[in-house]
């Protein structure tokens, strides 16, 4: 059973950046494909940005391509989102999410989420 926990999120000012991360634990995600998630208020949640087990692909919604960047370090059992040029329509629960297949997009397994808020 993997247990994902994110962390970094914060209150940050348009174009502003931050980085989130989301450690693993229980079981190694090396052969997981990871993503990332957000989900606003009012609103249904939804993807953001996948990577595949080896991290040599990579997927994203398309308001945050050019933004945003998602990496793996299968070492250290983590998967950072590198948020850049922050608006605030990035203002959301950012979840973190694993599964053990061929997807970019994996919805198995969720962290309890980080919030971000960005403000104008």
């Amino acid at each position: 059973q993997v247990q994902l926990i994110e962390s970094g999120g914060g209150l940050v000012q348009t174009g502003g950046s931050l980085r989130l991360s989301c450690a693993a634990s229980g079981d190694t995600i090396s052969d997981c494909a990871m993503g990332w998630f957000r989900q606003a208020p009012g609103k249904e949640r939804e993807f953001v940005a996948g990577i595949n087990w080896s991290g040599s692909i990579t997927l994203y919604t398309d308001s945050v391509k050019g933004r945003f960047a998602i990496s793996r370090d299968n070492a250290k059992n983590t998967v950072n989102l590198e948020m850049n040029s922050l608006e605030p329509d990035d203002t959301a629960v950012y979840y973190c999410a694993a599964e053990r297949a061929t997807t970019l997009v994996p919805q198995d397994y969720w962290g309890q989420g980080t919030q971000v808020t960005v403000s104008s």
